[in-house]
């Protein structure tokens, strides 16, 4: 069992040196990136032994053992009995033999990505890079490859920022339910041990649900964690929900202060995404996952969801979203200030599906055109107009926006006004109402100066004009996907 002890310390002794203190007060001089501000658009990386089974989705490790779900009927149907094939026994069966992180790097690269957030550990508890705190780990089982660290070295190559994910704090429950009859997950424990510790599943929600963490599983999630920083150096560390529970709090703190050290130590800087209010306002990224926000927001936050709406990772019957709705909703989250950090679930083997592959290409095609009014650009004095609404807030990416041509959306960025038309015009004529001729008595409203105005990928100059009514775009371009009309002011 590994000795945490001398890790403890150093963790100790790493905030002690500060700047920055393990206290809110402290870690709220935090400023978030520039270059991550900048970037928009990001590719998460769900990849694990629950590729395997390619079933369910990636909670496979935990169904599997909950009686009378799918999972478990079909683990009984395809493998056997618990007690003769457990989860860990998939991880024999994940070679990973084609994985080629060149290959991944070069595809997210012509995607437009300019970060990528790996799984480095989900809630089953197998680390996907080498490391001192388990044996349970991608480089002495299964592939036996550091699949992190390769994967930092190709997408560096690239031009692109490598993160890392941790799922960690979830395993506290995660494979309980293995427990409550005859398995594999029953067998004698300790920390260290795949499965362990597989305490009883509680209240998700509820911040103070028990049986709570120990601290010596607190104390070995916050080793684990910190391992990542100092041996991969990512420039975001992304963590899933649950870490949101009052008795990980103390351990949000620890972590934040010696992460942001490290990184104010190497000349570097770092990127913290959390949800459900773990860590306090302006300490770290707020993330929404598989959703946005309905309206703008005066602080940068990002949005996690996946090209697939059924699952994260890899299973044999995924359900894709078009290319085009992505799109859709990158401009919108862009235009709210946010970025987006969109899920590819790789196969057990290491190749990246067809779908995935075809969504990405076709959102690179888009940004090539169109990149100038996404990559560093900033919030206009509204983020766009129209009759569509967004729903607000988690889990909602499944709703169909059904945006129309009145749909717009705006962006500022290298001294233009961008304005997108959120579905193109089948008559090809388009009117903005936020930039029509306003009577000079009403101050809240655009009082600017139109220079010109342009279509993003179109040879052909528009023709426009300007009223009380709105601005009129004429164009003869046709697109499945957002256009883009450039305007220079006066």
């Amino acid at each position: 069992m590994y000795d945490m002890t001398k890790y403890l310390n150093t963790i100790e002794e790493v905030i002690a040196g500060g700047p920055y203190q393990d206290t809110w007060e402290s870690l709220s001089r935090y400023n978030v990136p520039e270059w991550y501000r900048n970037a928009k658009f990001g590719i998460f990386i769900h990849w694990g032994i629950y590729s395997v089974p390619a079933f369910g989705s990636e909670w496979y490790s935990r169904n599997m053992y909950v009686k009378d779900s799918p999972e478990y009927k079909h683990h009984l149907e395809t493998y056997g009995k618990h007690t003769e094939f457990g989860y860990k026994d998939f991880i024999p069966m994940f070679t990973a033999d084609k994985f080629d992180p060149d290959a991944w790097a070069e595809l997210f690269a012509r995607a437009g990505a300019k970060y990528v957030v790996p799984v480095a550990e989900h809630h089953d508890g197998f680390q996907m890079y080498e490391s001192e705190i388990s044996h349970w780990n991608a480089a002495e089982m299964g592939p036996r490859r550091d699949v992190l660290g390769q994967l930092k070295e190709s997408c560096r190559k690239k031009g692109m920022e490598i993160g890392a994910s941790s799922h960690r704090v979830e395993h506290w429950f995660f494979m309980g339910h293995g427990r409550e009859y005859d398995s594999d997950v029953r067998e004698p424990m300790e920390r260290g041990d795949f499965y362990w510790p597989a305490m009883p599943e509680q209240n998700h929600h509820d911040l103070y649900s028990e049986p709570m963490p120990t601290e010596e599983f607190l104390q070995d999630w916050l080793v684990r964690c910190c391992e990542i920083v100092d041996k991969y150096r990512p420039r975001i560390v992304y963590f899933d929900w649950w870490i949101q529970h009052s008795a990980v709090r103390p351990y949000l703190r620890k972590f934040a202060a010696y992460y942001y050290n490290r990184a104010a130590r190497w000349g570097s800087d770092a990127v913290i995404n959390y949800k459900h209010d773990a860590f306090f306002f302006g300490t770290a990224v707020p993330d929404v996952e598989r959703g946005q926000f309905a309206d703008i927001k005066p602080y940068f936050w990002q949005t996690d969801t996946a090209i697939a709406l059924n699952s994260w990772g890899y299973t044999e019957h995924n359900n894709f979203r078009p290319a085009q709705d992505i799109l859709c909703d990158l401009v919108d989250i862009v235009s709210k200030n946010g970025c987006l950090l969109l899920n590819v679930g790789p196969k057990p083997d290491g190749t990246i599906t067809r779908e995935d592959r075809a969504v990405l290409l076709k959102i690179g095609e888009w940004l090539k055109i169109n990149g100038e009014a996404i990559y560093d650009s900033r919030v206009w004095r509204k983020y766009g107009e129209g009759p569509t609404q967004v729903t607000d807030g988690q889990f909602s990416d499944g709703i169909k926006k059904n945006f129309t041509s009145r749909d717009f959306r705006f962006t500022t960025a290298g001294g233009y006004l961008y304005a997108f038309a959120m579905k193109c015009s089948e008559s090809g004529e388009y009117c903005i109402r936020s930039l029509g001729i306003q009577d000079a008595s009403r101050q809240a409203n655009f009082h600017g100066i139109i220079r010109n105005a342009e279509v993003l990928g179109c040879n052909e100059k528009p023709r426009w004009s300007r009223d009380q009514e709105g601005l009129h775009i004429s164009s003869g371009f046709v697109s499945d996907s957002p256009v883009v009309f450039r305007l220079e002011l006066e």
